[in-house]
């Protein structure tokens, strides 16, 4: 009686190179169909480890850790400058899961400068931002804006320090006017002072003294009122 053995299925050519194109550890550049390349480690087929990644369409480079194919843990990203063909960093810090998160630096086209926390992309938390004219805000954000305790100080001299919303100042601060030098002291609402003080400093030394001086306000003689609004309560009855 002939014996019936069991016939294995041959697998696709395809799938053979697959198989062993399938790339682990430590390998020398790979080239995508499209330009790109890769020098660095693999685990299971994708970017895993220390590697350089360059994009050939953006004249980009990545140079930094990877988790299973994307940027994630410590890294430099920088942009290639056609006119110099040198790369220039535009960011270099924490990443994960392919996005900004951590501390990191960040520059910007218009020579303005972020040093702090991110958030999945976004200035979040405690950082400070260098802008191109001499402004500095050093405090907190929430989604790319000046959000919570914050310092913005104005590179004429003008400053303010208190609570932020949504890049506005918003609740209490402080309002220095260096040209006139008087300082309000009080609430605020969408970016406008709303109920406070405003007091005179150092008026002798400004540039700009205000025309109409603030008056200096004495208390009064306490029993002398009390004494007055007496009278007046008797005169009643």
């Amino acid at each position: 009686m002939q014996s019936l053995r069991p016939t294995q299925k041959k697998q696709p050519l395809s799938t053979l190179w697959a198989q062993k194109a399938q790339k682990c550890g430590l390998r020398h550049t790979v080239y995508s169909a499209i330009g790109n390349e890769y020098t660095g480690e693999w685990q299971d087929n994708k970017k895993h480890g220390k590697g350089i990644q360059v994009w050939k369409k953006g004249g980009a480079i990545y140079d930094g850790e990877w988790k299973f194919g994307k940027r994630d843990g410590y890294g430099t990203y920088s942009i290639l400058n056609p006119q110099s063909n040198a790369y220039l960093r535009k960011y270099f810090g924490e990443w994960k899961n392919g996005k900004k998160h951590g501390f990191g630096t960040f520059f910007y086209n218009c020579s303005s400068v972020y040093e702090g926390e991110w958030s999945e992309d976004t200035r979040c938390g405690l950082g400070t931002m260098h802008y191109a004219n001499g402004d500095i805000y050093e405090g907190e954000w929430w989604k790319d804006k000046n959000h919570g305790k914050g310092k913005f100080q104005c590179a004429k001299g003008n400053w303010y320090e208190g609570t932020w919303r949504d890049g506005k100042k918003s609740g209490y601060g402080k309002f220095y006017y260096s040209g006139q030098g008087q300082l309000y002291e009080g609430f605020w609402l969408d970016g406008i002072p709303k109920c406070g003080t405003l007091s005179d400093l150092e008026k002798n030394e400004v540039p700009r003294p205000p025309k109409y001086q603030i008056p200096q306000l004495q208390l009064a003689d306490m029993q002398a009122v009390l004494n007055e609004a007496q009278l007046a309560y008797t005169d009643l009855f």
